[in-house]
C-alpha cells in the first residue's frame, strides 16, 4: 500500500500545478488583467445579510462541528497508531459530550463530517440525529488535501462523500465545507455541479454573501469561517499558539458580543476530537451560557440559515 502511494504521490502533484491558475512567475510581474483573473476567480458577492433574523433577534448563532477523527491521520496514507487513538477518542468519548451539552440547551448544529469518520463510527448517526434537529453536511471522503488532487479525483472523492452520506443518514446534504477551508481552481464548478446549496470555507465577512465565481454569481450562499472561531490552532498543545480554554471562550465572547452589536451572524467551527475533552468542553459551556444571558438570539443549522437568507433575498 504504502509503495502504490509513493506512486500516486507525484502525479497529484504535477497536476495540482498545472491546474494553478495564477501564472508562475512572481506576482509584481503580473499584468493588472493577471491580477485581476486570478483574484477574481472566486469572490464575495452581494451581502445576504437580513434586516432581521427571524422572531426579531438580533443576531443568528451557528455553530459546526468538524467531526474528523482519524481521518486527518489517515489522509496522506501513513497513519500512526497514536494519532489514530488521538482521532477515535472523537468518536468514543468526545462527541457524546459535545451533543449532550447541545441537547440540555436545544441548540440545534450542524456536522459536517469527512465520509470515511461515519464508514468507521457509523453510530455518530444516530447519536447526530437523536435530537431531531441537527444537520449532516460534507467534509470531504477522507479529509483530503482537496486543492492537491487533479480535478477529476477531487470531484469523484466529493460525489462519493455526498452520496455515502446521503445513504446513511437517510437525506441528501446540501452543503460543503472544504477539508482545509481552501478552494482548488475546481472546488467551486464541482459544488455547483452537484447541487449544493451552500458551503462553509471562505473568509471575505462576518455575514452570509453570495459566492462569484469569474466576475458571475453563482446562487451559492456561502456562510464564512475564520480561524480566530476555530478551536483547533488555538487548542493545539503542540503549537505555538496554545491557549487555555477559559481564555478560547473569552476570544469568542468578544466576537459574538461584537454580532450581536453589529446584528449580524456568529459562526464557530469545532472539533469534537479538539473542543470535547473534559477540560476544553468547559469554552463551549461559558460560551453557551454567556449567549443565553444575553438573549435576543436565534441558534440555527447552517442549512436553516441559508434557507432564511435566501427567501429574504429572494434567490431560489
Amino acid at each position: 500500500m504504502r509503495y502504490a502511494i509513493l506512486l500516486i504521490a507525484p502525479l497529484f502533484a504535477t497536476t495540482a500545478q498545472a491546474q494553478t491558475a495564477a501564472p508562475r512567475k512572481p506576482a509584481w510581474e503580473w499584468s493588472e488583467d493577471s491580477i485581476r483573473k486570478v483574484v477574481g476567480a472566486v469572490r464575495a458577492g452581494r451581502n445576504l445579510q437580513p434586516k432581521q433574523w427571524p422572531g426579531g433577534a438580533r443576531v443568528a448563532v451557528l455553530l459546526s462541528f468538524d467531526v474528523d477523527n482519524e481521518s486527518v491521520s489517515l489522509r496522506f496514507g501513513e497513519p500512526t497508531i497514536g494519532a489514530l487513538s488521538q482521532g477515535e477518542y472523537g468518536a468514543r468519548v468526545a462527541l457524546g459530550r459535545v451533543t449532550n451539552l447541545l441537547d440540555r440547551h436545544r441548540i440545534p448544529a450542524s456536522f459536517f463530517i469527512p465520509a470515511v469518520s461515519l464508514m468507521l463510527h457509523p453510530e455518530m448517526v444516530d447519536l447526530i440525529q437523536r435530537a431531531g434537529h441537527h444537520e449532516f453536511a460534507v467534509h470531504g471522503w477522507i479529509h483530503e488535501m482537496n486543492t492537491q488532487v487533479p480535478a477529476d479525483v477531487e470531484r469523484d472523492l466529493v460525489k462519493k462523500a455526498l452520496d455515502y452520506l446521503t445513504k446513511v443518514t437517510g437525506s441528501k446534504p446540501v452543503g460543503y465545507r472544504a477539508p482545509s477551508w481552501n478552494f482548488s481552481p475546481a472546488t467551486l464548478n464541482i459544488i455547483r455541479e452537484l447541487g449544493f446549496t451552500y458551503e462553509s470555507s471562505m473568509m471575505s465577512d462576518d455575514r452570509p454573501y453570495e459566492l462569484m465565481q469569474d466576475g458571475k454569481p453563482t446562487g451559492i450562499v456561502e456562510i464564512p469561517v475564520e480561524w480566530i472561531l476555530d478551536d483547533a490552532p488555538l487548542f493545539n498543545v503542540q503549537g505555538a499558539n496554545y491557549a487555555s480554554p477559559r481564555e478560547v471562550a473569552q476570544v469568542w465572547i468578544d466576537e459574538f458580543d461584537k454580532a450581536w452589536e453589529e446584528g449580524t451572524m456568529f459562526v464557530l467551527t469545532m472539533h469534537p476530537h479538539v473542543s470535547g475533552h473534559r477540560s476544553r468542553i468547559v469554552a463551549l459551556e461559558l460560551l453557551i451560557d454567556h449567549i443565553q444571558k444575553k438573549g435576543n438570539v436565534w441558534f440555527a443549522t447552517h442549512r436553516q440559515a441559508v434557507e432564511y437568507v435566501k427567501q429574504q433575498a429572494g434567490m431560489r
